[in-house]
């Protein structure tokens, strides 16, 4: 159900990106009160990008859930840029994070849907 996309122009090592995106899990399952079993996560990093006219570390992220409502998004965002800013230090002014809220007939898992 729910996917975390981390986006990165960082390079982040291997046990730093594992460390990563099990913290991303935990914490995407913990504020949408979802079993981490569906939760899925994945990290880009040394990804060509540019914010506000500068290269400096910056993140985006991408989060898509079923049924996402609009009163998780402020606490969502709230620890996923903390979270972000504390493993990679990049500022939170420099963090875009996309919410979207997934139809169950458009999510497909285990051969299904949900």
């Amino acid at each position: 159900m729910p996917y975390l996309r981390i986006q990165t122009n960082q390079t982040v090592g291997d046990a730093k990106s594992q460390a990563l995106i099990r913290q991303a899990s935990k914490k995407v399952a913990e504020v949408l009160c979802k079993p981490e079993q569906y939760v899925m996560v994945e990290l880009n990093d040394k990804t060509a990008m540019l914010f506000a006219g500068s290269d400096e570390n910056l993140a985006y992220l991408e989060l898509k859930s079923i049924g996402l409502i609009s009163d998780s998004t402020k606490a969502l965002s709230e620890s996923l840029c903390q979270l972000i800013n504390a493993e990679l230090g990049i500022e939170q002014n420099r963090i875009y994070i996309e919410f979207t809220d997934a139809k169950r007939h458009m999510w497909g898992w285990n051969g299904s849907t949900f």
